[in-house]
């Protein structure tokens, strides 16, 4: 017999609106305009594997979610869930990923100048 979840008892927690997806970093469910798709290419140079940002999300074959933060990328390299859920045989490089992340942390702290100083 399947057990059923109570949704009505957690009122806490509001759910996302519309398609849900789970981070491979972090692991928590989030609005699929949250997180960043990436997908699984191949380098240009070498052909070895590689893992690529798809920020349009318009990209063909298998891609995973992922917060656009540093902290959720480490994990997913530190879990190595980039080619658990890309169903890549080697371990493909996310360094591309990596640069996606970093200049989109740079670009967020330098458009947040809110300060009343100029």
């Amino acid at each position: 017999m399947a057990r059923r979840r109570n949704i009505a008892a957690r009122s806490d927690v509001s759910p996302p609106q519309g398609p849900v997806r789970t981070c491979i970093g972090c692991r928590k469910q989030a609005s699929k305009r949250e997180l960043l798709r990436v997908t699984a290419g191949s380098d240009a140079t070498t052909g070895l594997p590689v893992v690529r940002p798809d920020p349009d999300g318009t990209a063909p074959g298998r891609g995973a979610h992922l917060h656009p933060t540093s902290e959720c990328y480490d994990l997913a390299v530190r879990r190595k869930a980039f080619a658990r859920a890309l169903r890549v045989g080697a371990g493909p490089s996310s360094a591309p990923v990596g640069d996606y992340v970093a200049a989109a942390r740079t670009t967020d702290q330098t458009d947040r100048n809110w300060s009343t100083r100029s």
